[in-house]
């Protein structure tokens, strides 16, 4: 009995692990954004605002399994991957019960989905299906965008401006195109989180054909392009902030540039991947951190 105890649980915390649950902060980010900017206009709605977290966060989990499967297909998960380990790669998770985790959060994410957009137009209804495409697309099937080193634009256009414009609208039903300019900050951050995991998987990526970001530009400039993340990200909010201002207290999320200084000299000097992975987990700490202190300074 203790033993199919301890079995279940075994298998329950290695599904916790594909779940790559550290992600999730990064996920919700743009939600909290968008939410923050409703509710400076007097339009936060509860029901939505959970409605868009839980959507973002199954997603996230959605494109993590993905990830998992589609690297192992695509040989990026190699025993040239100097990152954390993989679930398929492993065999602690096989390949057939990974396709069924995929369809099941498939379903979740179209039913958590229909509820959030279910009376919106047809836009949104496409957003939605663009998303759950994406998520599953960046390293699955014959030809993953990830591949291509397309996985920045993408993580840009849902990580950001989809995330925290939709949020917002849905709440407010009302557009405000200066909403693109933290939407834009949200989305560069949560780029430069990527772009530190693409920096980190250089040689298995690039032994395995996944043309990243950083594959292209070599690996010293990716840390070059992870200053101009950084610094786009908080310029945008700058220019924002300036166009919008009404009191200082607008400018609160300033406390993100000693880590972000820190972040971005931290992925500039150090080579070694085990160096390497504590800066992704503190890049997604930046922008949460950054999401929640320029909505707390807009309400202010």
């Amino acid at each position: 009995m203790f033993s199919s105890v301890k079995l279940v649980v075994t298998k329950i915390q290695v599904w916790l692990q594909a779940f790559r649950l550290r992600t999730l902060p990064l996920a919700t980010s743009s939600i909290v954004l968008g939410s923050f900017l409703a509710a400076a206009e007097k339009s936060f709605n509860l029901k939505v605002a959970a409605l868009c977290f839980a959507t973002a966060v199954l997603l996230q989990i959605l494109s993590n399994l993905a990830n998992d499967y589609g690297d192992s297909q695509h040989g990026a998960d190699s025993s040239y991957r100097q990152g954390p380990e993989r679930a398929v790669q492993s065999g602690r998770i096989s390949k057939t019960a990974m396709r069924n985790a995929l369809i099941v959060f498939t379903g979740l994410c179209l039913l958590v989905g229909y509820f959030l957009i279910k009376d919106e137009s047809f836009y949104f209804h496409a957003a939605g299906i663009a998303a759950i495409v994406a998520a599953v697309a960046y390293t699955v099937g014959p030809k993953p965008f990830g591949y291509a080193g397309l996985g920045d634009i993408f993580v840009l256009l849902f990580f950001g401006i989809i995330g925290v414009f939709g949020s917002y609208y849905l709440q407010t039903h009302h557009l405000n195109w200066l909403i693109l300019l933290p939407a834009f900050s949200c989305g560069l951050f949560c780029v430069a989180v990527l772009n530190i995991n693409n920096i980190r998987d250089f040689q298995s990526d690039k032994l395995a054909g996944k043309r990243t970001i950083p594959v292209r530009l070599g690996e010293t400039r990716a840390r070059i392009y992870h200053w101009l993340l950084l610094i786009g990200g908080f310029t945008s909010a700058l220019i924002f902030t300036f166009l919008n201002f009404k009191s200082v207290w607008q400018l609160a999320f300033i406390v993100v540039v000693p880590m972000i200084w820190e972040n971005g000299f931290g992925i500039y000097l150090k080579f070694d991947a085990n160096e390497l992975d504590p800066h992704l987990k503190e890049m997604a700490i930046i922008t949460l951190l950054f999401s929640f202190s320029f909505g707390i300074g807009i309400l202010l």
